[in-house]
């Protein structure tokens, strides 16, 4: 690496090129557009996805609610948003990654019936 500075300290015109060279040159040519543009269907298809609403189990003690984007929300009891964390769903398989660390999983049995952690969820 090239030393700019003799005494450790970058003077204003070693400091510029180098906050240039660390922007891609993608960011200046509109291509970040093109990826969010790239990631926009993913989202899309989240938001279509026959799944997304509100899940609660028959005393309506626990409320999972799947929201368009990948996200979900879990209430229970008196608790509103006890739980918060991301969700991917595969088929009829649901994965869920709480913000906290926690893993779980279920599965839809059917467009109205979620198995999830011995629970039985239906949709609302």
């Amino acid at each position: 690496m090239r030393n700019f500075s003799s005494n450790g300290v970058l003077h204003f015109p070693a400091a510029a090129t180098l906050v240039g060279a660390a922007i891609p040159a993608s960011s200046a040519d509109g291509s970040n557009d093109r990826n969010r543009m790239r990631q926009q269907p993913g989202e899309n298809t989240m938001q279509q996805h026959p799944y997304i609403g509100m899940w609660v189990t028959d005393d309506g003690r626990i409320r999972h609610e799947l929201l368009p984007n990948g996200r979900y929300d879990e209430a229970r009891g008196s608790r509103e948003s006890a739980y918060r964390g991301r969700y991917e769903v595969t088929g009829n398989h649901i994965e869920y990654w709480d913000d906290t660390g926690f893993t779980a999983d279920g599965d839809f049995v059917d467009g109205n019936t979620l198995h999830h952690g011995g629970m039985v969820f239906r949709r609302k």
